[in-house]
């Protein structure tokens, strides 16, 4: 019966939080020296040093926010090319699939050009746009968007094309024109679907961005990284993961509350189920 039971909403956060500060706290047992001895590694050191140190990785964001204070830039830089990428790719995606959707014949002429491109391993293409558009902005958010644009695309036409033909017919029997039924129809009918891409196009936005700061640039947090690893610094790679992790949350989370307000018109999961 356990199963069935859900955490109330007032212990949630706790527990979350309970559980975050246990991987922490088995992390330091695991890697801290003369604490615990791995038995994959010959020495105490060897853990830290593949694994990090989360006292120093804690230690290493408290200076780039606090003390030091010189990971603004970066992540300033990591954060614009991100929001651009997403920004952009979720409008491409969102017009193309719906005049794909709506459009039966292009969609028969284009179809198997686009499975072309969506099984192309795209990150092969960051090279290609540093040649074009140079190691600035560009060519990281143009690497972000053929991440985020199939994402959006194949969620936005198949929600259109799952649009009840009986709430379609009733629609044109009230007389609806086409302008209409895509306000009050497709695009209601869709909404839901790109929201469900949104929350995984938003931590693709971000690998676009942190591949191409990697293959080419002299700013982001992507290239903090980078020049830790050149210098098997593995406390400052742990501690831009951290970062990058944590802002791509909050951006979830600033799509959830975005969620939450245009999808009010959509019951509860308790009201669902006392239905």
């Amino acid at each position: 019966m356990w199963k069935y039971i859900k955490p109330r909403p007032g212990n949630l956060r706790l527990w979350q939080l309970g559980l975050l500060v246990a991987i922490f706290v088995l992390w330091h047992v695991l890697t801290a020296p003369g604490l615990v001895r791995p038995f994959l590694f010959e020495n105490d050191r060897q853990a830290a040093f593949f694994f990090g140190e989360p006292l120093k990785i804690f230690a290493r964001v408290w200076a780039w926010f606090v003390t030091g204070a010189d990971i603004y830039h970066h992540l300033w830089i990591t954060l614009q090319e991100t929001v651009l990428a997403f920004g952009f790719g979720t409008a491409m995606g969102l017009g193309c699939g719906l005049w794909l959707a709506l459009s039966p014949m292009a969609a028969a002429i284009c179809e198997p050009y686009i499975k072309a491109l969506n099984s192309m391993p795209r990150v092969i293409l960051a090279p290609i746009f540093a040649v074009w558009f140079g190691l600035g902005v560009a060519s990281k958010v143009a690497l972000g968007i053929t991440l985020v644009f199939f994402i959006v695309f194949f969620n936005v036409y198949q929600g259109v094309k799952e649009v009840s033909p009986v709430v379609l017919a009733n629609a044109r029997m009230l007389g609806a024109s086409r302008r209409q039924l895509l306000r009050h129809v497709y695009l209601p009918s869709a909404t839901s679907w790109v929201f469900s891409s949104l929350h995984t196009s938003v931590g693709l936005a971000f690998v676009g961005a942190v591949v191409g700061e990697y293959l080419g640039s002299a700013e982001g947090v992507g290239y903090l990284i980078l020049q830790a690893e050149g210098s098997f610094d593995i406390n400052t790679v742990m501690a831009g993961i951290l970062v990058l992790t944590a802002f791509a949350l909050l951006l979830d989370a600033a799509v959830g509350w975005g969620e939450r307000r245009l999808m009010k018109w959509q019951p509860k999961t308790g009201e669902t189920e006392k239905l």
